[in-house]
C-alpha cells in the first residue's frame, strides 16, 4: 500500500480531517524537519503530515531544511508526496484563489542545500527531472476536481524564487517572458530532492495575489491573508476528495 504524506504551506498548517493522531520526531543525517510530522488516518489509510514552515509559521523559505522534511519522510515510509504551497498569479489563467496543479518548474534559488548528494558517502546521484511531478498524481487530482466541481487551472509553471521577499516587478515581466504562470518560494527544491528520494510528487498551488507588476498597485497582505483563509479550505476538500478517490498502483509483475 502507498503510503500519502501532505506538506502543508502557509495557511496550510494542519490536517484536521485525521483521526488517530501521532507525532513522530525524526532526526536525520541531514538535521531536523520543520517539526514534529502527523500520522493519522483518513479514508482507511495512514497520512502523513508535515508543516512546511514549523509550528506557528516560523521558518522562512530560504531557511527550511528541506532535505531533512523528505529524507524523515521517506524514513517514515512515505511513498508519494502532495505539497500545498502559496503563490502569486502571473498568468491572465491564474487569478486569486485559483487552484493550480504545475506540470513544470523554473529554479530561480540560490545558496540552498538542493541534493542528498553531498559527497559524504561517495555516491553521485543524477536524476532525470524532464517532468518533475509525477503525472498519474496529477492526473488523479485533477479528476477529483472535476468530480466535485472545484474549477482549477490543470497546468502551470511554477517559478521559485528565494524570499522571503516578494518580487520587483520587473523580476515577474522576466519570469513571464521565461513562461512561469505563478510564482512561489518553496518549490524548489522540495520537487528535486522528493524525485532522488524515489517518492512521487506532486504540487497543488493556491494563488493568493496577483504578482507584482501583473495589475495596477501595490500588493495588499491583508487581501493575501483573506484569499489564504477562503482559498485554503478549497485546497483541503480537494485533497479530501482525492484521498477518497486515490487507489495503489497496480503491483508490478
Amino acid at each position: 500500500m502507498t503510503n500519502i504524506a501532505i506538506i502543508g504551506g502557509s495557511g496550510f498548517d494542519n490536517f484536521t480531517a485525521l483521526t488517530d493522531v501521532r507525532e513522530h520526531r525524526q532526526v536525520t543525517r541531514f538535521g531536523q524537519p520543520s517539526g514534529f510530522i502527523l500520522s493519522g488516518t483518513y479514508a482507511g489509510r495512514e497520512i502523513f503530515f508535515l508543516a512546511r514552515h514549523g509550528s506557528g509559521h516560523t521558518i522562512p523559505p530560504h531557511k527550511i531544511n528541506y532535505r531533512a522534511n523528505i529524507a524523515a519522510l521517506r524514513e517514515l515510509g512515505a511513498t508519494e508526496i502532495i505539497a500545498v504551497t502559496a503563490v502569486g498569479g502571473i498568468a491572465a489563467s491564474t487569478p486569486p484563489r485559483r487552484i493550480v496543479i504545475p506540470n513544470q518548474i523554473v529554479d530561480y534559488t540560490y545558496g540552498r542545500e538542493h541534493t542528498f548528494s553531498d559527497g559524504l558517502d561517495s555516491v553521485v546521484q543524477h536524476i532525470d527531472f524532464t517532468y518533475p511531478f509525477s503525472e498519474p498524481l496529477r492526473d488523479e487530482i485533477i479528476r477529483a476536481a472535476a468530480q466535485i466541481s472545484l474549477p482549477i487551472e490543470p497546468t502551470g509553471v511554477y517559478g521559485a524564487t528565494q524570499g522571503p521577499r516578494l518580487e520587483t516587478a520587473a523580476e515577474i515581466s522576466r519570469m513571464a517572458k521565461d513562461g512561469c504562470t505563478i510564482v512561489g518560494m518553496t518549490g524548489m527544491p522540495e520537487a528535486s530532492l522528493a524525485r532522488e528520494a524515489g517518492l512521487n510528487y506532486v504540487n497543488c498551488s493556491l494563488v493568493v495575489n496577483w504578482a507584482a507588476g501583473v495589475v495596477d498597485g501595490t500588493i495588499e497582505f491583508a487581501a493575501i491573508e483573506q484569499h489564504l483563509k477562503l482559498g485554503m479550505a478549497s485546497v483541503q476538500q480537494l485533497i479530501k476528495a482525492w484521498l477518497e478517490r486515490h487507489r495503489d498502483p497496480d503491483p508490478k509483475i
